[in-house]
């Protein structure tokens, strides 16, 4: 596994959205950018342990960074040992193709010499959103299709294809692989405790972009912790990065005031920016200035400047009491910001990432704070080397190597026929569902109005009843036998892609397993009552949900992140079912 996926001790980090608070000056975006390098350079020099890079579009003063492997790349160049992290790559695939985003994440690897840490996200603002064309009903199951599609792409050689809900690729071998081996840590993006547990699930750090007390913080590693440890966790990637972290807006200086001055209209203009964009805000693009708003209304939105002073007291979020006014985190002394980090310490957080260039916070101050920073308070938080620590490690690392044991391993190259072959002018694959492009929307769209009525029928039939209900009419033997031959005779044989074999349902219900396959051979499809002999791939879930799925109530990706369907087998086989059998395919 690549290095420091079990590391236990804290680290620290720094977190760069790019803010350019109105009016813009004649290179001010190059002043930005280069006074972002300077002072990555001075976090390498300390000992900070990394550099976050978010990827936003659109977002007018809140974030300018809309090529984040540019500016890490050039990062890579002028430090020798920080870790550069994406917090985070946009995984639909109308922000970036899978192909690409394993293309850029392995170049940096071998550029940075392995100090890449691939955080991922699908984001939430109708900016990007609508400006990519990103459904956001259905984000979240195409950052999880993506994010399987990129990490095979980095350890298959070759890539043996997907044809999936959202995107199909055909077989190739995607070059260069990544240094890291079997491919960098994985990250997520989180903002409530429901996607701290998607992380566990998943087997992905968290990177909780909220502002969390460390009480709040320890229930949230807790929890994390219980689920990475429990059958739950099923990876997403070929290697689990069991860490937490979380963001504290940051400013130091030996007077608590100076740095109050220096650091707090930036966090609130943090924080007002990003409810601008996420909550609150009506923009209109090139006209509306951010900035100019926050100056009339930060009160109004709880953004009070005058309650925030010095009084020499112990530092929180306090996010709740006295509004979002008392929004402040480590902005304080060295010992204030000591005391606040280890609390955080702990809590178990893994992680600390501070955000010092936020509103209008200078450059020459965020480096004096780093330079402080790096000399009173850095040195409090070595390496643990005591026994405990050592225990820790090894915990860590078997509940790691159980959850990869229930993950579909890479497929081998013996996957791709050896016949395959892409020539000049054509190939085996077919390319009607190769890109999500407008045709595909429109493709996609009249499928989904034109829905059977059967379909249509069994919806009606599922909404509102109970699990028990369900198992006793559709999940009957009559009800079944009725759905796996809709399914059969919905067989698409040209998307097939030459598969002969059986697909496995087991079905869990109260009087015990009901298992069905269809069989695939000849250019049809049958199906039968039983279990198959060798089947290709086996599903195994409760009656209910298979009558769920089978209605169009439940989406299988859901399912399966919330630990209610199992697959065995032929993994990429299960994400094609829906082209080969439509609408009538319960997966």
């Amino acid at each position: 596994m690549p290095e420091g996926h079990y590391d236990t001790r804290m680290r620290f980090g720094i977190f760069y959205e790019h803010q350019l608070p109105r009016p813009w000056e004649e290179g001010a975006e190059e002043r930005l950018l280069n006074d972002a390098l300077e002072q990555v350079e001075l976090a390498d020099r300390i000992g900070i342990d990394h550099v976050w890079e978010v990827e936003h579009h659109f977002l007018e003063e809140y974030s300018h960074s809309s090529a984040p492997e540019v500016f890490l790349a050039a990062a890579s160049q002028r430090t020798r040992r920080i870790r550069l992290g994406h917090g985070i790559v946009q995984l639909p695939p109308g922000f970036n193709h899978p192909a690409r985003v394993a293309e850029l994440i392995a170049t940096l690897d071998l550029l940075s010499g392995g100090r890449v840490d691939f955080g991922t996200g699908e984001s939430s603002s109708q900016m990007e959103l609508g400006g990519f064309g990103v459904d956001r009903e259905s984000k979240r199951a195409q950052w999880t299709e993506a994010l399987d599609v990129v990490t095979r792409m980095m350890v298959e050689e070759p890539f043996a294809g997907h044809r999936g809900r959202f995107l199909s690729v055909p077989p190739r071998n995607v070059v260069p692989k990544p240094k890291q081996k079997p491919h960098p840590p994985l990250w997520v993006a989180c903002s409530r405790r429901d996607t701290i547990l998607l992380a566990a699930r998943r087997g992905i750090g968290a990177l909780a972009f909220s502002f969390v007390e460390p009480e709040e913080a320890r229930r949230w590693v807790d929890d994390y912790h219980a689920i990475l440890a429990s059958d739950e966790c099923v990876p997403a990637g070929f290697a689990v990065n069991p860490n937490v972290a979380v963001v504290l807006p940051f400013m130091c200086h030996q007077d608590e005031q100076t740095a109050i001055e220096r650091g707090i209209d930036g966090a609130h203009f943090f924080g007002y920016s990003l409810a601008h964009y996420y909550v609150f805000g009506d923009h209109r693009p090139a006209r509306t200035s951010v900035w100019d708003e926050f100056g009339s209304n930060r009160g109004r939105r709880g953004f009070t400047r005058e309650i925030v002073n010095a009084e020499d007291a112990p530092l929180g979020m306090k996010l709740l009491e006295r509004g979002m006014g008392s929004l402040r985190g480590a902005i304080g002394t060295p010992a204030q910001v000591r005391g606040l980090l280890e609390r955080y310490q702990a809590a178990g957080v893994n992680q600390v990432i501070l955000v010092s260039q936020s509103g209008r916070n200078r450059h020459e101050h965020i480096c004096e704070s780093l330079e402080l920073f790096g000399r009173e308070v850095l040195p409090g938080f070595a390496e643990e080397a005591d026994a405990e620590d050592a225990r820790r490690r090894e915990r860590l690392a078997e509940h790691c190597e159980r959850a990869l044991a229930r993950r579909p391993p890479p497929r081998p190259p013996e996957s791709v026929d050896p016949a395959y072959v892409v020539s000049t002018t054509g190939e085996p694959w077919s390319h009607a569902t190769a890109s999500v492009d407008g045709r595909t929307h429109l493709r996609r769209a009249a499928a989904r109005a034109g829905r059977s009525a059967t379909r249509a029928a069994l919806s009606r039939a599922v909404r509102g009843r109970s699990d028990a209900a369900l198992s006793r009419t559709a999940g009957s033997p009559a009800g079944l036998w009725m759905l796996f031959n809709g399914m059969a005779r919905n067989f698409r044989p040209e998307h097939a892609g030459g598969f002969h074999g059986d697909i496995q349902y087991v079905l869990d219900g109260a009087d015990g397993a009901r298992p069905w396959f269809v069989r695939v051979a000849g250019g049809a499809a049958r199906a039968h009552r039983g279990l198959a002999p060798a089947p290709a791939i086996t599903f195994r879930m409760p009656v209910a949900v298979f009558v769920r799925i089978a209605a169009g109530e439940l989406s299988s990706n859901r399912a399966l992140v919330d630990g209610q369907l199992g697959i065995d087998g032929d993994f990429p086989l299960a994400q094609r079912l829906p082209e080969m059998f439509g609408d009538a395919s319960p997966y």
